[in-house]
């Protein structure tokens, strides 16, 4: 259990900051091919940079762990306070206070998905301790965060699923800053026998409920987006049975009874700050610009319209080809558009001829924007028109729901997933990968079959058919004991 205790001497860092894309390749990197020696070297260093960069920053993570468990319930009881208020705010006429429009929400899913896609990633390095009962805490919380190999409660294949249900998907070029949080995961997940009080620290700060997490699944629900993964992390990550107690109780479960506590403590300390590195969720909300990502979005569209246009038709001296053969030129096309008429703002869209050519299935350019970018357009035109941007469709507008959760259940009928495999639930053959693991698993020892569903349990393939079947097999041998 040395690992607990010490790191290795401090090498040079290959990176001094999240810049040119190295975040996100890393990010990619290490989930497509985690086996890779070069991966590995890389994602240490720059766990190693994340970690160093942590140790300057401020906590409120208590020194005594005698004093995590007042700590926790007192951190949960505040969040609850606080929400209790919002709501009261909310029936009292005040406005979203996260999303000003359903575009910003469907945004916001797209920013935070490189997390959300490795949800649960961390805890990855502590299945090969599923015999130890110390580690049970950790791996009760990776085991449910893959749903148990369920995949209607599997995390990563129900965020796949809202993206896909959304039209989010695939996701735009996102900054490298929104990789950190990631890469952090997949670092502490495939480090863990080196990092693991800094990956049991980080456990404890990223399990405990936050308010924003709350808000966003009210206003999402209002939104009519399914708020459902928000509402199942608000039910499993409370402080009485779910995943904010199980990781107080593991730094206790992990406490050394030989060794030194206090670099122990310092270390979880150290781990638990690298949950304030990126770009927080309130912090990401607030730089959402429906103006500059609507020109942002018609820029990287014109690339593939600049030739597609006749030329019958001049807005203000230029035909539409012309509007689009040079970039910089998405702001003044739109303004010639509103200057024509083409473009109503303020006004329900269906007034502007521009959006009658791009929604439903009878428009001339049917097609050519995705559901979010025919959000983007959408809302821009409404420019709150009566107050309450809606869903962009041409069956017009719904009045939201009133917020209720989900009472989904577990083992719920999920037929098709957005992973693509069939009766994914089934593992009866359905699917070719889960027939072949059946009969490579039969020819290995218990000790390989073991180790061969750990391998598919990892954040890149927990979300596939033989990843669930891996882990519902997974899940009935910690049962056995």
């Amino acid at each position: 259990m040395s690992s607990l205790y010490s790191v290795s001497g401090h090498s040079e860092l290959v990176r001094t900051d999240c810049t040119g894309g190295y975040v996100r390749s890393l990010y990619q990197s290490v989930l497509e091919n985690p086996a890779d020696v070069e991966n590995q070297s890389e994602s240490r260093e720059f766990l190693k940079q994340q970690l160093q960069r942590a140790a300057h920053l401020d906590d409120d993570m208590p020194s005594a762990p005698a004093a995590l468990f007042g700590w926790m319930e007192t951190r949960a009881q505040k969040v609850g306070e606080q929400y209790a208020d919002y709501l009261e705010q909310r029936k009292a006429g005040h406005p979203r206070r996260f999303f000003s429009c359903r575009s910003h929400a469907l945004w916001f899913l797209q920013q935070v998905a490189p997390t959300k896609l490795v949800d649960g990633a961390w805890l990855y390095g502590v299945l090969q301790h599923w015999q130890d009962s110390r580690y049970h805490p950790l791996l009760r919380t990776y085991l449910e965060e893959l749903g148990d190999g369920d995949p209607a409660q599997n995390h990563v294949v129900l965020y796949r699923k809202l993206l896909a249900t959304t039209g989010c998907d695939p996701l735009p070029d996102l900054a490298d800053e929104r990789y950190v949080q990631g890469a952090v995961q997949l670092a502490l997940g495939y480090h863990a026998e080196e990092f693991l009080p800094e990956l049991i620290g980080y456990n404890l700060g990223y399990e405990q409920l936050p308010l924003h997490l709350l808000i966003s699944a009210f206003e999402l629900n209002e939104l009519d987006i399914d708020p459902y993964y928000f509402t199942l992390h608000v039910t499993i990550d409370n402080g009485s049975t779910g995943h904010a107690r199980k990781a107080v109780q593991a730094v206790i479960d992990s406490m050394p009874v030989a060794g030194d506590s206090e670099v122990f403590l310092e270390r979880v300390n150290n781990g638990y700050k690298l949950n304030d590195l990126g770009v927080g969720s309130a912090a990401l909300i607030e730089a959402f610009d429906l103006d500059q990502e609507l020109i942002d979005m018609l820029e990287r569209k014109r690339v593939f319209g600049q030739h597609m246009h006749s030329d019958y038709c001049r807005i203000e001296g230029r035909t539409v080809n012309q509007w689009l053969a040079e970039p910089g030129l998405a702001g003044p096309f739109l303004e010639a558009l509103q200057k024509r008429g083409w473009i109503k703002r303020g006004e329900d869209p269906r007034n502007s001829r521009f959006w009658n050519l791009i929604d439903g299935q009878d428009a001339l350019m049917f097609g050519v924007f995705s559901p979010f970018e025919r959000q983007l357009l959408h809302d821009w035109i409404a420019d709150g028109w009566f107050g309450e941007p809606s869903r962009a469709s041409s069956s017009g507008s719904a009045r939201p729901a009133a917020f209720r959760p989900s009472r989904r259940k577990r083992g719920a009928a999920f037929r098709t997933d957005p992973v693509g495999e069939p009766d994914a639930r089934g593992g009866t053959g359905a699917d070719p990968d889960v027939a072949q693991l059946q009969t490579e698993l039969s020819m290995l020892s218990p000790d390989e079959r073991a180790r061969r569903l750990i391998e598919l349990m990892s954040p890149g393939t927990h979300a596939t058919a033989a990843g669930l079947y891996a882990t519902r097999l997974f899940v009935d041998l910690m049962d056995r004991g």
